[in-house]
This record gives structure tokens, sequence and C-alpha cells, in this order.
């Protein structure tokens, strides 16, 4: 990477740290979190350690912090574990000023070697070291696992102090001197030892409380639900166990690695796919199943896709963007198939989408043959946490050419973010959802991007019309616009930010020109082809 991912969503912020006021409809409520969100403040990684936007109040913190581990697939124990393990070894850095610190990597000079923040005070490290603000360790003994943090947690008083650098944090009222950590630069002095504002909130909350108490007096349990909750951490990013190599993998499925046992690889895929063709089901209809089943593939913690077949199961099988009356009745059909020839819903799922593909490209005048892979499997409801896979729930969905009403004002974003997560290119981009308007793909049937009059037919007409400067575009609402003949000032088709961002971005627009061009409609079929398979076959690779 040349520079920091822009293609991600991180907020509607212009700045980090801004108040939390712009990602919350109500503060007070942390459930109205911005979704996807997760962060109280752009550019932190949970909360703000000083309190809800830098206002010390254990009890409103406890509140945020539940709901942002709970983003995480995280329930309360493994957030206390994962707080008080954390801060069992360690130290916070705030010992200073940190307004005479430099500019931030990107921002410093060439012989900074983009470290940034440059600390002018002494060596800049060590003692004289600023990052979050907040000084001290939390432990006695701040190198060794132990079960300091809830002894000095629980057998102190605490009340507020600021740190050396200006940030609020908690300090004993009274402590024995040989209670206090040793200095971390210097042995023969001790310190203070601090707490967070979400620390305190383990203390003051009446659910974290107790389980806190409950690892201070079992130091075995503890360790163990930390170890537990720490690897879920680190390792959420790996997607299934089958990913897992070396003597040191874990051979206990997990539920939370989401897990799918092996599907059939041997069968005939052909009779398969000619049983579905022949099913009645229509080319939108096996398009926007395979689609929907493939789009919560998330290449950040390879979670998702259509590997298991989750779609038919809770929660993902009642959410609005699947379509929940279209997609039982599509599955009624699919699942007598798959029965039929013993193979698992998901490779049929792929099938029928890959046949519908295949069918809108002959009738276009292109026989090809969608590539496909066998050998996914089925899960089952008992292996599928509902609460972590809401956090795969769409809220926009550029390539259907829908999104929630939260997200009218920035669906062009939000189409950007899911597509970096399914790790797909601009180019990538831009076929695929031309293709998917000729195809009927549209979420509820919605008219808008369909810029054809051959519906069905994998042709390029999408970009053909958006590019045929006989015609012109007039808003007609939020996230709506039509498009009318310059000459006779009818309105032709209508269609949503999304559609028109390939014309009006430069980018975007200079790949739509090469797929508007009547020489390059066999380019668009094979274009479109490749990028069906890698989204079909992300949660394979």
């Amino acid at each position: 990477m040349w520079h920091p991912e822009k293609d991600i969503y991180w907020g509607s912020e212009n700045e980090f740290l801004a108040p939390s006021e712009e990602r919350y409809s109500n503060l007070e409520d942390p459930s109205t979190l911005e979704e996807p969100l997760g962060a109280t403040h752009m550019g932190l990684i949970y909360v703000n350690p000083e309190g809800v936007n830098g206002k010390p109040d254990p009890l409103k913190t406890a509140l945020h912090v539940r709901e942002t581990f709970a983003r995480m697939a995280m329930n309360d124990e493994e957030t206390v574990a994962l707080t008080a393990g954390g801060h069992t070894v360690g130290k916070a850095h705030g010992n200073g000023n940190d307004s005479v610190l430099g500019p931030e990597p990107e921002g410093a000079s060439i012989e900074s070697q983009g470290f940034g923040w440059i600390n002018p005070k002494g060596n800049g490290n060590g003692a004289d070291t600023v990052t979050s603000g907040l000084e001290g360790a939390w432990t006695t003994y701040p190198t060794k696992w132990d079960n300091g943090y809830f002894d000095m947690l629980f057998n102190h008083e605490w009340e507020l102090k600021k740190s050396p650098a200006g940030a609020w944090q908690w300090e004993p009222v009274s402590i024995d001197e040989d209670k206090k950590p040793v200095d971390a630069n210097n042995p023969e002095i001790r310190q203070n030892p601090i707490m967070t504002d979400a620390d305190m909130a383990m203390k003051k909350d009446p659910i974290y409380r107790e389980i806190s108490l409950k690892f201070k007096e079992d130091q075995a349990y503890f360790s163990e639900t930390f170890a537990r909750a720490w690897f879920k951490l680190t390792h959420r990013d790996m997607g299934s166990r089958n990913r897992y190599i070396g003597p040191n993998a874990p051979s206990e499925d997990l539920i939370w690695q989401d897990p799918v046992p092996a599907g059939k690889t041997n069968y005939n895929v052909e009779e398969v796919k000619n049983k579905i063709s022949k099913s009645g089901l229509s080319i939108s209809d096996r398009i926007c199943i395979a689609w929907d089943s493939a789009r919560t593939f998330r290449g950040s913690d390879l979670r998702g896709g259509v590997n298991g077949a989750r779609i038919k199961l809770a929660p993902q099988k009642d959410w609005d963007g699947n379509e929940p009356t279209r997609l039982s009745a599509t599955l009624s059909i699919l699942e007598p198939i798959a029965s039929e020839f013993g193979i698992s819903l998901a490779d049929t799922i792929i099938i029928a989408g890959n046949s519908a593909v295949e069918e809108a490209a002959k009738a276009a005048g292109y026989d090809t043959n969608v590539p496909f892979k066998a050998g996914r499997g089925d899960a089952t409801q008992e292996m599928t946490d509902e609460n972590s896979f809401n956090n795969l729930k769409p809220l926009a969905d550029g390539y259907r050419n829908w999104v929630n009403n939260k997200h009218l004002s920035n669906a062009e974003e939000m189409m950007l973010n899911k597509t970096q997560l399914l790790g797909l290119t601009a180019p990538e981009m831009t076929v695929l959802v031309g293709g998917m308007r000729v195809l009927g793909a549209n979420h509820k049937g919605s008219n808008d991007g369909v810029f054809t009059n051959q519906l069905g037919v994998l042709s390029n007409d999408f970009f053909v019309n958006l590019m045929d400067m006989s015609n012109k575009w007039n808003i007609s609402g939020e996230n709506k616009y039509e498009i009318v003949d310059r000459k006779s000032g009818n309105v032709k088709w209508t269609a949503s930010a999304v559609d028109l961002i390939f014309g009006s971005n430069s980018i975007l627009r200079s790949y739509s020109e090469v797929y508007a061009q009547d020489d390059n409609k066999g380019k668009f079929v094979n274009d479109f082809v490749s990028a069906w398979t890698k989204v079909m076959n992300a949660d394979m690779e």
C-alpha cells in the first residue's frame, strides 16, 4: 500500500477524535452508534479511556464498552477478561505535554522516517513517551501475570487526577508504598498505579463487577477465560479452523470460527445445472440468492460467504437486504434439488447463480462456462452464532442498488466499503454493477439503474445509456434521479447516486466508457464472469 486505504468506511467525521455525537443518534443510548462502526471515536480502537467524550463517568462508559465489544462478538465475560488481562501487564504512557509532540507519521518530515509524533523532550521514548496521555501501570508487578489487577481495583478507593500529559485517570486515594509499581525507568522509585474510566467500569457496573469478583477469587478460571478470549481476538481474522497450520493449532471447533462441514465434490455439475434451469426459477431469482449468499464475505476477517449456506439460517434468512419472502420461495426449490443429488445447498446456490449468468450471456450472443469449485458444506443452526453473524448484516448493497434509510446520503461510500471487503478492484466493481443491473438483480425489483429494454440479457446497455450524451440527469428526490431525453424531455429511466457515480467520477467513468464501446461487448461479458466467479469463490480461497 502506498497510502492509507481510502475505500474503508471509518465514519462520517472529518477529524480524529471528533465528538462522539457525530457517530451516535443518541449518545445516551450506545446502541445508536452508527453501523457498521464499533469505536466511540474515529481514530480509537475501542472506547475513550478518559470516559465518553473525555468526561469520566464509569457507569456511562460501561454501557459504551458493552456495545463496542458486542460489535466484536465478545460477551461480558470475555470483555472483562480482555480488559483485565490486557491491563495486568504493561503500562500507559503520558509522561509529558502532548502539545509539544511533532506531526503525525504521514505529516512528519522525511528525516523522521515515518515514526512521527517526535517528542523533543529528552530522547522521546522511555520516560518521555506520550501515547494515550494516561501515565502509569495498573498493577504492582506489571511484568508478571497474576491477579494483581483485581486486587488493585477492589482493594483501594479511587479518585480522579490528571496525568502529566493532562489526561483524566483514576489513582488510589491511599496506597501503601510497597503496593505501588516500580517506575518503568528508575527502579529506585515507585509511582501510583492508575485505572482508566473503562477499568473503573469493571468495578462500578453491576454485571461487570460480578464477573470481576469471580475472576478475583479464581485466578485459574480468569487465566483460562482470558486465554480463550485472547485467542478469539487475535485469530478472528483467520476464518474457519481449516485455515490454521502448524503444530500449535488447536483441534477444537469453536463456534466463533463459523465451522462448516466438508461437502461432496464428486458429482455431475451439469446435471444439477440442468435441473435448476428447468425448475422455473428466473435469472433474477438465481442471481439474487447467489449474490446475497456470497456478498457477506469479508476479506478483513474471512467470515461470511456462501460456504455453510447460512442464508437459510437465522439471522440471515430474516435480513431485509435478503428479501426474506423471495428468499424462502427460492430456497423451497433449491433445497429439494440439493437433496436429490446429495450435495450441499451451498454448492447448489452457486450453481444456480452460475447457470443464470450463462443463460444471460447466451441471450447476449456469447456461450460461456462460468468456473465452479465444488465442496462447500452446509452449517446447522447450532454451528451458528446468531449475535455474531448480525455483524455481517448488510446496511447497503450498491450492487443490488439497495441502501437502508440511515445511509441514503452515503450510498456510494457504502458500496466502496463493500467492494474492499470483497477484495474487488475498481474495474471489477464497475463491471459487476453494470451486469447486475441488466440481470434484474435490484432489491425488491427496483427499476433504478436498469438502463435496458432487454432485462435478463447480459448486455452492456447500462454503460451505453449512462454514457449517452443525448440524455441528461435531473434530481427527483434523495438518492433519486431521472434520465431525461434532451430533445423530448421525456423521462426514460430512473437511477440512484450509486448508478450516477459511474458517470460522474472520472476514474469510474473511464472504465464505464470502455465497457460502453460497441467492440467491447465480449470483453464486458468475460470481465463480468471473471469478477462474478471471484466473489462466488472468495470463501473457498
